[in-house]
């Protein structure tokens, strides 16, 4: 049943794509959907792009085992946005073309810096990415156990293809358009999905928000071979370091606003006030959701039990579909997560391969000179389908026990630590300079890697972590903005850097001159 309705999402979405490649007549209608987008259909597409497989099965699961703990990953998710609001989605619209380092390379000299942005895009997305087709082969694999050809490494390796294979067709022939509309009717079905399973567990608390979290104070789990009654409300159950929540909420808080197939969903858009518009619904529809994810969570964990919950974290929600809702529920459920992992892994892809193309091949390789009538577009089809590629391969590569949360700790640590400084600095900093990108997005990068590397959830494990926190945030992120600090001061004085900033200034706030953003 889950498969069936995963396959009629899958047809509705590929007319769309059928529909999306007819409309793709240039680079602005492949890469920014003909900058057509509205405000409530953008903010359904990045609430799409953001609710991710980790937000909707992962969430749930870290709250049905580790209560309060886990559910600061929610707290993190849904403030993050007031940071992209307030510093990031004005400036952005009005000051780029389609990828974050058109904001960097407006004033700064555009060639080292746009490899370098486009380094740090394809890095974040590929680890994200990889992430995703991870949970997705799990999953599939947990669904069709008893079927012959789906067991142990082969269904998962066939279940990560499958994946793979319908995110490039969306994003080689659809483009952005495409994969927009893939993440509104995501967004759409996850909302649904969400709601019902909330009400459904209320409903076993007679709707009573007070006995709903009575019970929650009282769970009963197994704790060093005895049974314990514990308070899910109470933190501490997973992060004993309290430095652990602060570096996470650093990640989180910070990384949202450089993440790029997040930024460039403000390209899409005709306007500076649509795209914060765009926001306003996108934080409406996501704080619902991760609202919701109190009743899933806590319900899986007092209804269903952490001694059950954390044998799969990943299938707790799916679980309470299952035990409130009945198969039928069970399956849309399992539909659901099915379609977020597609809609998420489309909206990586098409940021990673506008990046390569648009930065790397166009204003690298080519000077930003004009290249010959589609061959932009050409580059972003091939990219879409090697980076793809390789996102499988290197999820099967890892396999299905490689841990998921370390790589998505990883893209957003990256995000934070590399990309926002570079663009903080890059439209209110007058003195900053090339070498202080250069600085910033590299040392950012190195110093995020690094300490990931090195920390209990990298290669050295728990026993040999030279670095004690699992997310380097706290670190990592500080390192970012003094690399680039230093670099500036190092660089000196950049004349046509600072004779500009004057210019972006007004560009960032009132859009003037936006439509005809320079490629250069």
């Amino acid at each position: 049943m889950a498969i069936t309705m995963f396959l009629l999402f899958v047809v509705a979405t590929l007319a769309i794509t059928f529909i999306s490649a007819r409309k793709n007549t240039g680079s602005s209608a492949y890469f920014a959907a003909g900058r057509s987008i509205t405000a409530w259909q953008n903010g359904l597409a990045v609430a799409g792009d953001y609710m991710s497989a980790a937000s909707f099965l992962g969430i749930a699961g870290m709250i049905a085992c580790f209560g309060f703990d886990g559910f600061m990953y929610s707290v993190g998710f849904l403030v993050a946005y007031l940071t992209v609001l307030y510093v990031v989605a004005e400036p952005l619209r009005n000051s780029g073309k389609y990828t974050m380092a058109d904001v960097l390379a407006y004033r700064l000299n555009p060639r080292p810096v746009r490899a370098m942005a486009s380094l740090n895009t394809l890095s974040v997305s590929l680890f994200y990415m990889i992430a995703q087709m991870v949970g997705a082969g799990v999953l599939i694999q947990k669904l069709m156990h008893d079927v012959p050809f789906m067991q142990e490494t082969a269904g998962y390796n066939l279940s990560v293809c499958s994946v793979g294979v319908m995110m490039i067709i969306y994003v080689v022939f659809g483009g952005m358009l495409a994969t927009t509309w893939v993440q509104i009717i995501k967004a759409i079905l996850l909302i649904s999905g969400s709601l019902f399973l909330s009400v459904l567990v209320l409903r076993k608390f007679d709707y009573s928000f007070v006995h709903f979290f009575d019970a929650v104070t009282q769970i009963k789990m197994t704790q060093d071979g005895q049974q314990v009654v514990k308070n899910f409300l109470e933190p501490g159950m997973k992060f004993k370091n309290p430095w652990e929540s602060v570096s996470l909420g650093a990640a989180l808080l910070f990384g949202t606003a450089g993440l790029p197939h997040i930024l460039i969903r403000f390209y899409t858009v005709p306007d500076a006030k649509t795209a914060r518009s765009s926001v306003v619904w996108a934080m409406w529809i996501i704080g619902g959701f991760y609202i919701m994810t109190t009743f899933f969570g806590f319900g899986a964990a007092s209804l269903i039990g952490p001694d059950v919950t954390k044998l799969n974290p990943n299938m707790s929600a799916p679980m309470l579909a299952q035990l409130l809702g009945g198969e039928f529920f069970f399956a849309f459920i399992c539909a659901v997560a099915f379609a977020t992992i597609l809609a998420v892994v489309a909206g990586l892809t098409i940021s990673a391969s506008t990046s390569f193309a648009h930065d790397f091949y166009t204003n690298v390789i080519h000077h930003g000179k004009e290249t010959q009538a589609g061959s932009e577009v050409k580059v972003a089809r091939i990219t879409a389908f090697s980076i793809g590629a390789l996102s499988i391969l290197l999820a099967i590569l890892l396999g299905p026990k490689v841990n998921v949360a370390f790589l998505v700790g990883l893209a957003f640590a990256v995000a934070a630590s590399a990309n926002l400084p570079a663009i903080i600095f890059s439209v209110f900093w007058k003195r900053f300079n090339t070498t202080g990108a250069l600085f910033g997005l590299g040392g950012g990068l190195v110093a995020s890697l690094g300490l990931i590397l090195v920390s209990p959830v990298g290669i050295l494990g728990k026993e040999g972590a030279l670095f004690p926190l699992e997310n380097p945030g706290i670190v990592s992120i500080p390192l970012g903005f003094l690399f680039a600090i230093i670099g500036t001061f190092l660089g000196g004085h950049e004349a046509n850097a600072e004779a500009k900033f004057d210019e972006l200034a007004v560009r960032s706030h009132t859009g003037l001159g936006a439509e005809k953003a320079s490629s250069h």
